[in-house]
């Protein structure tokens, strides 16, 4: 069964300002969790400095608990991810708000300040999660494979590092479409008019804000300069080819949106779940618009579980972990280093949507520009 999933990784920081209005539940007395040592686990920056891997499983076990949140079971394999670490070490994970965004991840963060139901981790969208970290509410922590991340993919400090991610890509029902779209240029062709949907509105969404990056870049734009993507929007909205219904697998499956951009990953994994149903669901890569972009973990700085979210961190970039996300489709940050070694999961490694060069990201700077381009014009170019 497919569950329906809206987790937009919003990336507009600052569109979503109302704080979620919840009860206070007390603070937890899990947050003193120490080693034999007394070194506290809310300070911990990484296992060896709470006293190696042996005293921090011990300390999160007898938190018992990991308060996660926006976290979809059908997303990059979370549903297995979260069912493993339990297994593993007999910790229950608590997933609040599985469809939530990223705006509410932060927002939890914030506003349970002291609480036991704070959430201990967050997986956020890139530049919520470079937003998170300036504003002083992430704690820094260094997994054990912590030099396996690329540089350019985590806070040198530790306040973040990307987990996993992919490349905006464009599926498609091969049996309600005749000729699958494989590039950008190919969605203005007539023959798609009313076909071409995005996972979500990117004011709101990352992948579909991913979406008009890559547009961008296919039709000279570059990281600097997202305009051409929103003119390229406009122009599939002239020319009567976009869908303005969020895509997502309940309106693949009714045939209201046959051709959806959306993170490869996504896709992909959609594709294997759709097969069951007799949906042909193709995934291409747009060789001419190729954007990619990673999701990044982090751990709250007042985590009620701050044991079990150091734990929870180790175990996601693992050999194990990472091959987790792999198995999902999904990117793990850690990829290239695991092929390296030859610890990757080379049957799961086959099955990602075949792309060519290395991901090229944008800075803070570029994003925040981005953003707000699309923020003024987003409306403007679909209207």
């Amino acid at each position: 069964m497919i569950v329906p999933r809206v987790r937009t990784a919003a990336v507009a920081v600052g569109l979503t300002t109302a704080a979620l209005a919840l009860t206070a539940c007390g603070s937890s007395s899990d947050s003193t969790a120490s080693a034999g040592g007394g070194k506290s686990a809310a300070t911990a920056t990484s296992a060896a400095d709470f006293g190696g891997m042996d005293a921090l499983v011990a300390a999160a076990k007898k938190e018992g608990t990991l308060n996660a949140i926006a976290l979809p079971s059908d997303w990059a394999n979370y549903g297995t991810i979260i069912a493993a670490f339990e297994k593993k070490y007999g910790i229950k994970v608590s997933d609040e708000n599985p469809d939530g965004a990223s705006q509410d991840e932060i927002n939890a963060i914030t506003s349970r300040k002291g609480q036991s139901r704070a959430p201990d981790v967050v997986d956020l969208g890139n530049s919520f999660a470079l937003s998170a970290a300036s504003q002083g509410i992430l704690a820094p922590y260094k997994v054990a494979t912590w030099d396996d991340i690329p540089a350019n993919q985590k806070d040198a400090t530790g306040l973040r590092y990307d987990d996993y991610g992919g490349y905006v890509s464009i599926g498609c029902d091969a049996k309600q479409v005749k000729e699958c779209p494989t590039t950008f240029a190919d969605l203005l062709k007539p023959e798609y008019k009313g076909q071409v949907a995005m996972n979500g509105d990117p004011t709101k969404s990352g992948s579909a804000f991913g979406g008009v990056f890559a547009a961008a870049l296919a039709n000279g734009g570059s990281l600097a300069d997202i305009q051409p993507g929103l003119d390229f929007f406009h122009k599939l909205k002239q020319n009567g080819n976009f869908n303005p219904v969020e895509s997502t697998p309940a309106t693949v499956e009714k045939g209201e949106t046959p051709i959806s951009i959306d993170w490869d990953y996504l896709n992909a994994g959609y594709a294997k779940e759709f097969a069951a149903k007799g949906l042909d669901w193709k995934v291409s890569v747009p060789s001419d618009g190729q954007y990619a972009q990673y999701y990044s973990q982090a751990i709250n700085k007042y985590a009620p579980h701050p044991a079990a979210a150091r734990l929870w961190e180790e175990f996601l970039y693992s050999t194990e972990g990472q091959n987790l996300w792999l198995q999902g489709f999904s990117r793990p940050a850690e990829l290239p280093a695991m092929l390296e070694k030859g610890t990757a999961d080379k049957a799961a490694a086959a099955k990602l949507p075949p792309v060519t060069g290395s991901p090229k990201f944008p800075t803070t700077a570029q994003v925040d520009a981005a953003q707000k381009a699309v923020v003024a014009g987003w409306a403007k170019a679909i209207g």
